[in-house]
């Protein structure tokens, strides 16, 4: 008798353990699935990429949820597995290299050509950065994150991170004060 109340609490316990884990989960996603498939298609510029990445991401981070001690750090903790996630990609399989297209990226929040033209410039001249620039640019200005932070997920030094920040920023302006480039937007 003893045995069998022993293993019903147990039960019990392993169910509110699941539940709890469940709704931690649910909780992450909701909170941060815009986030992480933002950056997602950042890195890829491909929706269908973006998507099966921010998916497999989410679907690590359900597995592996028990080593996430601070929620706080959560969002750092989705972009690195993401990061990771996006590496595998490379090595499971061979790409033909391309420059990637981003006009199809939506923009909600302007209205007017100049802004669209604006913005696609922006997005271009961002792809242009060498990878080292680019990615602290956009965890950074996509992601939110600290210099602190994004030293902890690029496995850098912050000051490095602080000084690939600023030669990223050097590099776009000097890109966007271009005549040429400057033209293109305006025409």
């Amino acid at each position: 008798m003893f045995d069998s109340l022993r293993k019903k609490k147990s039960d019990d316990a392993v169910s509110l353990d699941m539940i709890s884990k469940q709704r931690r989960y649910e909780s992450l996603v909701r909170a941060l699935n815009t986030d992480i498939y933002r950056y997602a298609y950042w890195l890829t510029g491909n929706k269908h990429i973006a998507e099966d990445i921010t998916q497999e991401t989410f679907l690590r981070a359900w597995k592996a949820l028990d080593s996430l001690k601070d929620d706080k750090a959560a969002k750092a903790w989705l972009i690195t597995i993401l990061r990771r996630e996006n590496a595998r990609r490379f090595e499971r399989k061979q790409f033909d290299y391309s420059d990637i297209e981003q006009d199809h990226l939506e923009d909600v929040f302007s209205g007017s050509n100049e802004d669209h033209a604006e913005q696609y410039l922006l997005r271009k001249q961002i792809g242009n950065l060498e990878v080292e620039y680019r990615e602290p640019l956009l965890l950074q200005v996509v992601g939110g994150f600290s210099g602190e932070e994004i030293a902890e997920i690029l496995d850098l030094n912050r000051n490095t991170v602080m000084t690939r920040l600023f030669r990223a920023r050097n590099q776009l302006k000097e890109a966007l004060e271009k005549p040429e480039v400057r033209g293109r937007a305006n025409g």
